[in-house]
C-alpha cells in the first residue's frame, strides 16, 4: 500500500490550501487585534465619561449645599413666621373686641 500523496494533491495543498489558511489566519488575527483596540478605546472613553459624571455630580452636590437651606434653618424660619402670625392674630382679636364694645 502506497502512503504518498499524488502530485496533484501536493500541488493543491502547496498552492491553494496553505495560502488560503494563512490568509484566514491573518484575517482572524487582525480582526482580533482591531477588536481588542476598539475595546481598549471604549474602556478609556467609559472611564473618562465616568470621571466627568462623578465630577459633575460632586459639583451639583456642592451647589445644592451652598444654595439650598438646611432643615434646621427652615424650622427656625417656620417658627418665626408662626410667632409673627400669632402676634398679628392677637392684635386683630384685641381690635375686634374694642370695636365690638364701642
Amino acid at each position: 500500500m502506497d502512503l504518498t500523496f499524488p502530485s496533484h494533491m501536493v500541488w493543491w495543498v502547496t498552492v491553494i490550501d496553505i495560502p488560503v489558511a494563512t490568509a484566514l489566519f491573518l484575517m482572524i488575527w487582525r480582526s482580533r487585534k482591531d477588536f481588542e483596540n476598539e475595546i481598549d478605546q471604549l474602556h478609556r472613553l467609559i472611564d473618562t465619561r465616568h470621571a466627568q459624571m462623578r465630577d459633575g455630580l460632586s459639583a451639583y452636590k456642592l451647589e445644592v449645599a451652598k444654595t439650598y437651606s438646611t432643615q434646621t434653618e427652615m424650622r427656625l424660619l417656620e417658627g418665626r413666621l408662626v410667632d409673627h402670625l400669632l402676634r398679628i392674630e392677637s392684635k386683630l382679636d384685641k381690635h375686634i373686641q374694642r370695636n365690638a364694645k364701642g
